[in-house]
Protein backbone atom coordinates (compact mmCIF):
# COMPACT_ATOMS: atom_id res chain seq x y z
CA UNK A 1 0.00 0.00 0.00
CA UNK A 2 1.14 3.67 -0.60
CA UNK A 3 -0.85 5.91 1.19
CA UNK A 4 -0.18 9.64 1.66
CA UNK A 5 -1.19 12.48 3.51
CA UNK A 6 -1.76 15.24 1.35
CA UNK A 7 -4.19 17.22 3.32
CA UNK A 8 -4.81 17.53 7.14
CA UNK A 9 -7.38 19.91 8.54
CA UNK A 10 -7.80 22.24 12.03
CA UNK A 11 -10.63 23.54 13.06
CA UNK A 12 -10.75 27.09 13.79
CA UNK A 13 -13.79 29.51 15.17
CA UNK A 14 -12.57 32.30 12.69
CA UNK A 15 -11.21 31.86 8.92
CA UNK A 16 -10.10 35.00 8.48
CA UNK A 17 -8.24 35.11 11.61
CA UNK A 18 -6.87 32.06 11.27
CA UNK A 19 -5.86 33.10 7.79
CA UNK A 20 -4.02 35.90 9.06
CA UNK A 21 -2.80 33.96 11.68
CA UNK A 22 -1.23 31.12 9.81
CA UNK A 23 -0.21 33.39 6.66
CA UNK A 24 1.55 36.64 8.92
CA UNK A 25 2.53 35.24 12.03
CA UNK A 26 3.77 31.63 11.02
CA UNK A 27 4.19 32.33 7.67
CA UNK A 28 2.38 29.87 5.59
CA UNK A 29 1.26 30.51 2.18
CA UNK A 30 -2.27 30.21 0.68
CA UNK A 31 -2.78 27.63 -1.51
CA UNK A 32 -6.49 27.75 -1.77
CA UNK A 33 -9.12 30.09 -1.20
CA UNK A 34 -12.36 29.07 -2.53
CA UNK A 35 -15.58 30.28 -1.01
CA UNK A 36 -18.15 27.67 -0.37
CA UNK A 37 -21.41 29.05 1.32
CA UNK A 38 -20.80 31.36 4.25
CA UNK A 39 -17.33 29.82 4.59
CA UNK A 40 -14.29 28.88 2.23
CA UNK A 41 -12.02 25.77 1.36
CA UNK A 42 -8.80 27.24 2.65
CA UNK A 43 -6.16 25.82 2.77
CA UNK A 44 -1.87 26.54 3.47
CA UNK A 45 1.16 25.29 2.66
CA UNK A 46 5.12 25.92 3.57
CA UNK A 47 6.47 28.44 1.28
CA UNK A 48 9.49 25.78 0.99
CA UNK A 49 7.03 23.12 0.15
CA UNK A 50 4.14 24.70 -1.86
CA UNK A 51 3.23 21.30 -3.57
CA UNK A 52 3.55 19.41 -0.14
CA UNK A 53 0.95 18.67 2.65
CA UNK A 54 -2.05 21.48 3.01
CA UNK A 55 -3.62 22.38 5.92
CA UNK A 56 -7.23 23.44 5.99
CA UNK A 57 -8.50 25.95 8.14
CA UNK A 58 -11.53 24.12 9.10
CA UNK A 59 -14.78 26.27 10.41
CA UNK A 60 -15.64 24.96 13.52
CA UNK A 61 -19.57 25.74 12.61
CA UNK A 62 -21.16 22.88 14.02
CA UNK A 63 -22.06 22.62 17.52
CA UNK A 64 -20.18 19.53 18.26
CA UNK A 65 -17.03 20.37 16.74
CA UNK A 66 -16.84 23.81 18.69
CA UNK A 67 -17.74 21.57 21.59
CA UNK A 68 -14.43 19.30 20.71
CA UNK A 69 -12.44 22.45 20.24
CA UNK A 70 -13.09 23.78 23.31
CA UNK A 71 -12.43 20.16 25.28
CA UNK A 72 -9.01 19.67 23.80
CA UNK A 73 -8.25 23.35 24.15
CA UNK A 74 -9.25 23.37 28.15
CA UNK A 75 -7.45 19.96 28.89
CA UNK A 76 -3.69 21.50 27.63
CA UNK A 77 -4.02 18.92 23.89
CA UNK A 78 -2.25 20.44 21.54
CA UNK A 79 -4.78 20.22 17.95
CA UNK A 80 -1.87 19.75 15.47
CA UNK A 81 2.30 19.55 15.99
CA UNK A 82 4.41 21.55 13.57
CA UNK A 83 7.96 20.88 12.89
CA UNK A 84 10.96 23.35 13.27
CA UNK A 85 14.85 22.86 12.74
CA UNK A 86 15.35 25.59 15.69
CA UNK A 87 12.97 25.59 18.21
CA UNK A 88 14.60 28.26 20.30
CA UNK A 89 14.93 30.36 16.76
CA UNK A 90 11.40 30.10 16.05
CA UNK A 91 10.41 30.64 19.90
CA UNK A 92 11.75 33.74 19.76
CA UNK A 93 10.76 34.74 16.49
CA UNK A 94 7.21 33.89 17.29
CA UNK A 95 7.01 35.64 20.78
CA UNK A 96 8.27 38.91 19.41
CA UNK A 97 5.33 38.32 16.60
CA UNK A 98 3.01 37.90 19.72
CA UNK A 99 2.57 34.44 19.65
CA UNK A 100 1.42 33.59 23.13
CA UNK A 101 3.03 30.60 24.58
CA UNK A 102 1.45 28.01 26.97
CA UNK A 103 4.45 26.21 27.02
CA UNK A 104 8.31 27.48 26.73
CA UNK A 105 10.45 25.11 25.00
CA UNK A 106 10.74 21.96 26.98
CA UNK A 107 13.43 18.98 26.46
CA UNK A 108 11.26 16.01 26.93
CA UNK A 109 13.63 13.08 25.80
CA UNK A 110 13.84 12.30 22.21
CA UNK A 111 12.12 15.85 21.46
CA UNK A 112 12.46 19.70 22.53
CA UNK A 113 8.46 21.09 22.14
CA UNK A 114 6.69 24.32 22.93
CA UNK A 115 3.20 24.95 23.10
CA UNK A 116 1.30 28.16 21.99
CA UNK A 117 -1.99 29.31 20.86
CA UNK A 118 -3.30 30.05 17.58
CA UNK A 119 -5.74 32.44 18.65
CA UNK A 120 -8.35 30.89 16.72
CA UNK A 121 -9.24 28.14 19.15
CA UNK A 122 -6.41 25.50 18.87
CA UNK A 123 -3.23 25.05 20.88
CA UNK A 124 -0.20 23.73 18.86
CA UNK A 125 2.53 21.93 19.39
CA UNK A 126 6.16 23.08 18.06
CA UNK A 127 8.14 20.24 17.84
CA UNK A 128 12.23 19.83 17.26
CA UNK A 129 13.78 16.21 17.18
CA UNK A 130 16.66 15.67 18.51
CA UNK A 131 19.46 14.33 16.33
Amino acid sequence: MNLKIKLSSVLVDDQEKAEKFYTEILGFKIKHDIPIGEYKWLTVVSHDDPDGTELLLEPNGMDFTQEYQKTIYEKGMPAMMLFVDDINEVYEELKKRGVKFTKEPTDVGMVIMAIFDDTCGNLIQMTQEKN
